[in-house]
């Protein structure tokens, strides 16, 4: 549920160590890596061209005037590689014309390479493929500039190497789309998104700073070489163009502040730009529709939609019925905002089960609410209550299906101090509620990959605390962590001087559980078997409330006091700079801040390596909602969605990109029957087999089934469920 107005308190801790706060560049993150044994020129793309060619006309500019007999050159990128559909070479007014055929996946993007000048390469997305969460889109005219290679690179940062943008469905085609927020490739000018909300304010004056310091290369003066010399990380090569050197400061956005914004101080070609340096070279984009008010709690589907629960109804404390979900690109999807199904104040808490499914408590009605993967409330009018539900929070779904509920128990008064209550294989009517000492206003809920139940116990009564905000005299409010075993029991309480209001908590590919105390700004780790391996300080005003891992196990920690992001060097250290050891902070001191940043209470990481936050509250006395989710562009390692429950990064050489969720142990419907009208897909399906054993063309399965399977037919997912004639 949506925090307290909390005035800053101090708060001391005698195990806690100080986490080092690193202040060189971030490591460069592996996709360049992992992409750089399948990015082969001329690979295969795996999709089938349309027949008839498509020309694509364009022009070239630099420094806003046209740039001649420069070599343009169309590839399509896929999970394959990257692949050249087309040539042509620039005339006096910078015109090109290439004509293609065009691929029905993948991302198609254009680079402009001059050839007196081997330092100034320019590149624009031109199309978005099938296989994404977005629709497919290809336009036949563009504007190359300094812009576009901004946000081409931005976007696809995590799918950028020396040998092009590629990689895995559907991050790739997502990554690609949220270029069309950055950058409009017809004009070369602002996108709809960071140009329509005053929030992306900062973010249009940090992308056009970015374009000016592209135009210092097309010039190719000596101050390109002064560029790229501060473009490079530490001990790093010094990018050969100017590409590579935006990619550093996307994947290193610490890089040379102070040096770069001088370089380009007084530079107008795009405005409005930053007037003074800035803590970090992110791109922020603040995205809000109807009702997307007061966020609280952020899941993001296989498709890369991100849900989110409305603690409020926008400009008031009255709970929510709504649930947003926006797509890859950040616009409504599947009918949001969504009503029904029993939500009556979205809380901290959002799950999504192998078929697809979403689940979310309703803080105010005493309930959890069950939305289908194409958005339909499937839950009844008041919800479900079973289990003696009181305030339900955190929310997770285990391998074998069954859904496990923080129960809060948050009343006024801490009526009671909560319990965990499970719905076998996600059955309200068979719950059954676990209690004991172990649980004190459990607030958090993560599975690990051995089914065992990770429950935070936060010690706060939110209600309580909200109208009072009274945290400063709280103390030592205490905490601590239970560990259940795969049999619904508790094994283990974890216990530490340095919980401290522990709310937030996720685990990453080794199954270290990392946990935020909200009232004194530390991070604890806590090793697979429950012992502490570490307790890593923040600063006293960051109050972080949730965490999220990515791809390379780095850490990000959502701040609610600072309106911020940090970033943690995890247990994976050769994913961090030289030096950076465990709980080195990553990011500036304060963390990643952004106006468009509001008091957050959730982050999560997407498959194109976009960090998404939950803007909770806009100020915090008086309580007031926060507006909108922010999407913080191609900064984070990508992590297949949803997780499954590690996070694991999205791969262009194993069979599939990413593992299927784990099936369910013999859940109803799960064996192909030709009696049932509904059947759950199951690992090493497909259509056609499914078909035939139901008499059905595996055409018409997939027309019936469109809303859930997505674009392409033959990326169907275990656990998905398919409905029959």
């Amino acid at each position: 549920m949506s925090p307290s107005g909390i005035p800053a308190r101090r708060s001391t801790r005698s195990r806690a160590r100080r986490a080092r706060r690193w202040t060189g560049p971030l490591p460069l993150a592996s996709a360049a890596v992992a992409l750089s044994a399948v990015c082969v020129p001329a690979a295969p793309l795996g999709a089938v061209n349309a027949p008839a060619a498509a020309p694509l006309h364009g022009t070239v500019t630099g420094e806003g005037k046209p740039l001649h007999g420069v070599h343009v050159t169309l590839f399509a990128g896929s999970r394959s590689g990257v692949k050249e559909l087309g040539r042509a070479t620039t005339d006096r007014t910078g015109s090109f014309t290439i004509s293609y055929a065009k691929p029905a996946a993948g991302v198609l993007y254009v680079e402009a390479a001059a050839t007196d000048r081997s330092r100034l390469r320019l590149r624009s997305v031109v199309g978005v493929g099938e296989g994404g969460g977005v629709p497919a889109r290809t336009v036949g005219t563009v504007r190359i500039n300094e812009l576009t290679t901004v946000a081409t690179t931005y976007a696809l940062a995590q799918f950028s190497d020396r040998h092009g943008i590629a990689g895995p469905s559907p991050g790739l085609q997502n990554a690609a789309a949220t270029f069309f927020s950055l950058a409009d490739p017809v004009t070369g000018r602002p996108g709809g998104v960071v140009k329509s909300d005053s929030a992306n304010g900062e973010t249009l004056a940090t992308l056009n700073t970015l374009a000016n310091l592209v135009s210092v290369c097309a010039a190719d003066t000596p101050r390109c070489t002064q560029l790229l010399r501060l473009a490079t990380p530490r001990t790093g090569s010094m990018p050969a163009d100017i590409v590579q050197a935006v990619l550093n400061l996307a994947q290193h956005p610490t890089l040379s502040p102070a040096g770069l914004q001088a370089l380009v101080r007084t530079s107008r070609a795009f405005a409005p730009a930053l007037t003074a340096p800035p803590e970090a070279w992110i791109l922020a984009l603040r995205h809000t529709e109807a009702d997307l008010y007061s966020p609280g709690r952020i899941a993001l589907d296989a498709k890369g939609n991100a849900w989110a629960t409305n603690n409020w109804l926008p400009g008031t404390r009255k709970s929510s019925p709504f649930v947003t979900v926006l797509d890859p690109a950040g616009h409504p999807a599947l009918g949001s905002p969504i009503r029904g199904g029993g939500m009556d104040g979205g809380a901290w808490g959002m799950a999504i089960d192998h078929g697809g499914s979403v689940w979310a408590p309703s803080y105010a009605g005493n309930a959890i609410v069950k939305y289908s993967a194409a958005g339909i409330p499937l839950s009844p009018a008041t919800g479900w209550k079973n289990g003696g539900l009181v305030h339900p929070q955190g929310v997770a779904v285990d391998q074998r299906g069954n859904l496990w509920i923080a129960n809060s128990y948050g009343l006024k008064g801490a009526a009671g101090l909560g319990s965990v209550v499970v719905y076998p294989q996600g059955t309200p009517s068979k719950a059954f509620t676990v209690t004991g000492s172990d649980f004190n206003h459990p607030f958090a809920l993560q599975i690990d990959g051995s089914g065992r139940a990770w429950v935070t116990n936060s010690h706060i009564d939110f209600d309580q605390l909200m109208e009072t905000r009274q945290a400063g005299s709280l103390g030592k409010v205490g905490g601590s962590v239970t560990i259940m075993g795969r049999d619904f029991k508790p094994i283990r309480s974890v216990r530490s001087s340095s919980f401290q209001g522990p709310v937030g908590i996720a685990l990453d590919s080794r199954g270290n559980a990392w946990v935020a105390s909200l009232f004194n700004s530390t991070v604890t780790e806590i090793r697979p078997d429950g012992n502490i391996a570490g307790v890593h300080q923040l600063p006293r005003s960051v109050f972080p409330w949730s965490v999220a891992v990515d791809g390379q196990d780095r850490v990000w920690v959502a701040g609610f006091g600072n309106a911020s992001v940090s970033l943690l060097c995890g247990t994976n250290t050769a994913a961090c700079p030289p030096g950076a050891s465990t709980g080195t902070v990553l990011s500036p001191a304060q963390g990643f801040r952004n106006k468009a940043i509001q008091h957050l209470t959730a982050v999560q990481i997407d498959a194109s390596g976009n960090a998404w936050l939950a803007n909770n509250w806009s100020k915090i006395i008086p309580p007031t909602g926060g507006v909108g989710m922010v999407e913080l562009v191609g900064l984070a390692a990508p992590v297949c969605t949803p997780l499954t429950p590690l996070p694991v990064r999205p791969s262009s050489t194993a069979p599939n990109a990413c593992p299927g969720q784990p099936t369910p142990a013999d859940p109803p419907g799960r064996q192909p029957d030709p009696n049932t009208n509904h059947y759950a897909v199951r690992r090493g399906d497909t259509l056609a087999g499914i078909g035939s054993g139901h008499g059905e063309s595996w055409q018409e399965l997939y027309r019936r089934n469109k809303a859930v399977l997505g674009h392409n037919p033959h990326l169907i997912q275990p656990g998905q469920t398919l409905t029959f004639h």
